[in-house]
Order: structure tokens, then C-alpha cells, then sequence
């Protein structure tokens, strides 16, 4: 099976994050960047699908140069080679228009399964698995805690609030992953020193076929206006029982319509 993982360097969740002053977009520059925590997980079901049904798995991203950091540490996990877009007319694209570009570099692929991540951590929009099955014509199982592979037949297990729901679909297909489904695995340093020789092929933009003016800032669909801090958290209201604490206590729920 030809696999395909969507990777995505966002900056640590862990770390402060920015948006930059010039065009309110996220500051790269400046943040310790890392694998998107979600495409970690789409990554392991790839290896798994891989040792159980055998294949290929390829890393496909798209970022600036340094997202090539990100894709030797996916590749030190276990994937065969990787697929990078690159362009400095993509900055500031929006997710349209990224599903547009990601959708041109998998046509050129032949993905019999596409695996990502369920979200990523800077735009937590979780829409752009079901742009690319749109636009690719094909089938997107989304949410998934569970993925089995019978020949050309994709089962999932999609996680709701409630539970789960049992979805089937043929390849090709994409299929969107929860941090439920499975437990990462940590590279080896025999596989920190192979990702090192595996190759990655960059394409750009006329590679693609996708005019610039389609990307980018210039041709998003949404834009950030304007950014603020997050203001100081403020006092909060200390309530004294002095015979009337449960009366206070009421009458502050009901202030912030609690009760």
C-alpha cells in the first residue's frame, strides 16, 4: 500500500507563541518549531499499516525551508522517503488554498491512503481532510480512534463525545487521526542516522501547476485584522462568611449567570 502522511511544523505548544506585527500571521521565525502532536499519531498508523500489510510510507509537507528539520525527525521514526513544497509565495495561505497546493502534490503521488492528523496545534481548524478528499474526488474517514485494513476496505472507528461511530470506505481515501488511536514511537538512533541518507524531493509551486497569485496572503480566502495579548488575569472576588457567605456566594453565581 502507498501511504502518504500529511506533517505540518507548527511552533511548540509549550513554548510563548506569536503572531508577527507586520501581517498577523504566525511567527515562525522566532518559535521553537516542532512536528505537529497529531501527525505523530498518523505517522505510527502509517508504520503499522506498513509492517502489517507492507508498502510505502511517504512524509509529505509543506513550509519554508526549515521545515526540513521536521521531516528528518518524522523520517528518523520510520517512513521511506519525503515530499517537500516549498515556495516563499505560499506564506500566509490560507487553509483553502493550502488543501488546493497539498491536493496538487498528492495527484502527483498516488497515494492509496492518505493519513494526518486530526487537527494542528497553531490553526486547530480541522478542516483540511475533508478539503483535500473534495478536491481529490475520494472518501475522508475523519476522528478516527481506530483504523483496520482488509485489502482495498478502510473500517474506522470515529470518536464523538457520545462514542464512537463505524465507518467504512474503499482506498483511495483520507483518513483523519485522534491521539487515541495509538502510542508513538520514539526514534532509534539507528533511525536518527538513516533519515539522514533518505530522500526528500522539494517542489515548488510551478512544479504543481498552482499559480502564485492562487497562495499565499494575496489569494487567501481569511485574514487576521488585528492581534492583542491575552490581558492579566484579574483578582478574583474573595467571598468573607460572616453568617451570609452562602447569600454572597449566590448572588456572585448569578452575577455571572452561573445560576
Amino acid at each position: 500500500m502507498n501511504i502518504v502522511v500529511l506533517v505540518k511544523q507548527v511552533p511548540d505548544s509549550g513554548a510563548d507563541r506569536n503572531l508577527r506585527t507586520d501581517d498577523n500571521t504566525v511567527d515562525r521565525g522566532s518559535a521553537n518549531n516542532v512536528i505537529n502532536e497529531m501527525d505523530e499519531y498518523a505517522i505510527e498508523e502509517a508504520l503499522k499499516i506498513k509492517e502489517a500489510h507492507g508498502g510505502e510510507v511517504t512524509i509529505l509537507t509543506m513550509g519554508p525551508d526549515r521545515a526540513t528539520e521536521s521531516i528528518r525527525k518524522a523520517l528518523s521514526m520510520g517512513p521511506d522517503k519525503a515530499v517537500h513544497v516549498v515556495d516563499d509565495a505560499l506564506h500566509g495561505s490560507c487553509a483553502v488554498a493550502t488543501s488546493k497546493v497539498l491536493a496538487a502534490a498528492l495527484g502527483q503521488l498516488n497515494a492509496d491512503l492518505v493519513l494526518c492528523g486530526s487537527e494542528s496545534t497553531d490553526g486547530r481548524v480541522q478542516v483540511l481532510p475533508h478539503m483535500l478528499a473534495e478536491r481529490l474526488g475520494i472518501a475522508a474517514l475523519t476522528g478516527a480512534r481506530k483504523l483496520t485494513v482488509d485489502g482495498s476496505t478502510l473500517t474506522v472507528e470515529r470518536q464523538t463525545e457520545e462514542g464512537y461511530e463505524v465507518v467504512t470506505a474503499s482506498t483511495p481515501a483520507v483518513v483523519s487521526v485522534w491521539d487515541t488511536i495509538n502510542e508513538p514511537r520514539y526514534p532509534s538512533f539507528k533511525g536518527i542516522m538513516a533519515a539522514k541518507k533518505k530522500p526528500v524531493q522539494t517542489l515548488s509551486l510551478a512544479d504543481l501547476g498552482v499559480a502564485a497569485g492562487e497562495v499565499g496572503l494575496d489569494g487567501a480566502t481569511s485574514t487576521v485584522l488585528e492581534h492583542s495579548k491575552r490581558p492579566p488575569r484579574s483578582a478574583g472576588v474573595k467571598v468573607t462568611d460572616e453568617g451570609s457567605g452562602g447569600t454572597q456566594l449566590v448572588e456572585f453565581l448569578a452575577t455571572e449567570k452561573f445560576v
